[in-house]
């Protein structure tokens, strides 16, 4: 059983050729996943069926369990942060949307990404 916590959840699909996910409590529709990020889920979801329709992707500042990829924050730009993906050797920016759910960019986030069978 997963620790809820310290645990959000976005179901990020492909939109206009874009990753994209909506947070309508957070007042994000079609939020784009670019300059890098992009390709980080292009490699995190290679192992899913169909992720374009949609996956789940768990994260938290904090370590919890089935937590498989950890980005490391490099440096703040361009009104975002820069994450790095160090086993996969990829650099992601992450936009200033990450504000609504973190106050501060994490020194680290910790992902689990799921075939949307795990939604409930």
């Amino acid at each position: 059983m997963r620790d809820e916590r310290n645990l959000l959840l976005i179901r990020p699909y492909k939109w206009n050729g874009l990753w994209v996910f909506d947070d309508h409590l957070r007042g994000l529709v079609h939020e784009p996943f670019v300059s890098g990020a992009d390709k980080i889920l292009d490699v995190a979801t290679a192992h899913l069926p169909d992720p374009e329709h949609g996956f789940l992707a768990y994260f938290s500042a904090q370590p919890f369990p089935g937590a498989t990829i950890v980005l490391e924050w490099k440096h703040a730009g361009t009104g975002g942060d820069w994450y790095r993906w160090e086993e996969k050797n990829l650099e992601g920016w992450l936009c200033p949307a990450l504000q609504k759910y973190f106050p501060d960019p994490p020194a680290k986030l910790y992902v689990d990404i799921q075939d949307r069978s795990h939604d409930t």
